[in-house]
């Protein structure tokens, strides 16, 4: 009876934090679909101030955004089906308030889990929460300012080339973006991963060096299954970067 009790409770622990983390998503993913950012100088200190305009949204403001910074100058962005463009938004803003409740998804997680593990677990799980968020806005700096706009102009330059006039559907690009995006922030965080993991107890430090090659091979098909081309050169701008933090993971554990 207390065992069913326990699990009970437990369950009603994780709906209740899990409840937490998507009120915070809808929350935010309302907002950014709703109001607009606006800058203003008040004695040459700029504010920053929203306002209501569910047509010109933040997630507008962020497309516009991207649309400047990555796609070629050679390549149209267009919308081919109806609502194309509205769900595109959907997929920015839920992204962006997936990216700014991350502090809150992993503060839940390890308040679920801090009963279940043993004080030094805890301590090592609170001690890398910071890198951990760290890591991952790191990987997705990198994509945004390397590999994104490299991967589009090499994709793309070809077309050029060849006299076509180039069109890319708002949504392949927002998809595009967004999957680099999350791939760079999840694979920046394997550093830590190593450490966490041989820091508990899980495998030992000696694993990492000893199956370099085998973690080579595995990286090198990541990079490959994400990549959208066939030429194996951008697979590199994936994997590379992996490899680089492989390599740091282990002199972390040194």
């Amino acid at each position: 009876m207390s065992e069913a009790n326990d699990i009970k409770n437990h369950i009603s622990e994780l709906r209740s934090r899990l409840l937490k983390i998507v009120i915070s998503i809808m929350a935010i993913t309302i907002f950014i679909l709703t109001f607009h950012i606006d800058i203003i100088n008040y004695f040459g200190i700029p504010i920053v101030y929203p306002t209501i305009e569910p047509f010109n949204n933040v997630s507008i403001q962020v497309i516009n955004h991207l649309k400047s910074k990555l796609v070629p100058d050679n390549v149209e962005l267009i919308q081919t089906a109806p609502g194309q463009a509205f769900f595109a938004q959907i997929y920015i803003s839920f992204l962006v308030a997936t990216i700014a409740t991350i502090p809150i998804i992993l503060k839940e997680l390890i308040n679920f889990l801090t009963p279940a593990l043993h004080k030094n677990e805890i301590v090592l799980g609170k001690s890398v929460f910071i890198p951990s968020i760290i890591l991952f806005f790191s990987g997705c700096c990198f994509a945004y300012f390397v590999t994104i706009p490299y991967l589009l102009e090499f994709l793309y330059r070809y077309g050029e080339y060849a006299g076509i006039i180039t069109f890319l559907s708002i949504t392949d690009f927002v998809t595009f973006v967004l999957q680099f995006l999350l791939a760079f922030g999840i694979s920046f965080e394997l550093p830590l991963v190593m450490y966490t993991t041989t820091k508990i107890g899980m495998v030992d430090k000696k694993f990492w060096k000893n199956n370099i090659r085998y973690t080579m091979v595995i990286i090198v098909i990541f990079g490959a299954i994400i990549t959208p081309d066939g030429s194996g050169i951008t697979m590199w701008l994936i994997s590379i970067p992996m490899i680089v933090l492989y390599f740091v993971g282990i002199k972390v554990l040194k």
